[in-house]
């Protein structure tokens, strides 16, 4: 018997059968995950995912640094915002950002993932840097006190998860980042305007309660100032 080809052929199936074990989780993830690319038919496919929360908010009130923004959720998916957005060009933000910007990266059509430090750390955060990092319209940054491990963010759209591997993760991302039916500048950069953002040294987070003088979330869109937009969005 030819016994060195026969254990030779007996490593090569015990191989494929391992790849192929590890392999179909994902290819199923992702064929689950098309399901939620979003088409004419369907501009918002993110209804189907349980545990979704929505609300409806128009283009938001530009305000400067530091003003702050009495949002009507933490963290929050729409509403007034500082005039220059966070760096959403896959970034992942080692330290919590100034909530006001990162608001304005939705507007634009970003996803925000966000992490509760004291409850998810290391290899957690390894796999959500993972998903995020060098992604286009994504960014990653912790956010103290979250009442669940993880809350994702988009335009007027929140969902709160206890899992980072949790599937519903992948069909918000695809769902809901860039769609254009959900966000009110289609189009819009998530690149650094000179002069704005500095994603290298961002303003920090505040965690205390906004003050009396904060802007208010029916502040008139119509009563700020633009903020300066590049002309080659990418």
């Amino acid at each position: 018997m030819p016994w060195p080809m026969i254990g030779a052929g007996v490593v090569v199936v015990a191989l494929i059968g391992l790849i192929a074990y590890n392999l179909a989780p994902r290819i199923a993830e992702r064929a689950e995950t098309q399901k939620y690319v979003p088409n004419a038919e369907n501009p918002d496919p993110s209804t189907a995912i349980a545990g979704m929360e929505k609300a409806d908010y128009p283009a938001g009130t530009h305000v400067q640094a530091p003003q702050r923004v009495a949002y009507d959720r933490t963290p929050p998916m729409g509403g007034p915002h500082d005039q220059y957005w966070a760096t959403c060009t896959g970034t992942v933000y080692p330290a919590p950002i100034r909530t006001e910007n990162a608001v304005h990266s939705l507007e634009h059509g970003a996803v925000w993932i966000t992490y509760d430090p004291d409850r998810v750390a290391g290899d957690e955060v390894a796999t959500l840097t993972a998903r995020v990092d060098g992604q286009p319209y994504m960014l990653l940054s912790p956010y103290p006190g979250l009442s669940s491990p993880l809350s994702v963010q988009s335009w007027g759209h929140r969902l709160a998860l206890d899992d980072v591997e949790d599937d519903r993760l992948g069909q918000f991302v695809a769902a809901l980042r860039r769609n254009p039916n959900t966000h009110p500048e289609a189009g819009a950069t998530c690149s650094t305007v000179p002069g704005g953002f500095d994603p290298s040294a961002p303003p920090p987070f505040d965690p205390s309660p906004p003050g009396p003088d904060a802007v208010p979330m029916t502040a008139d869109p119509q009563s700020a100032p633009a903020a300066p937009m590049p002309t080659a969005p990418r």
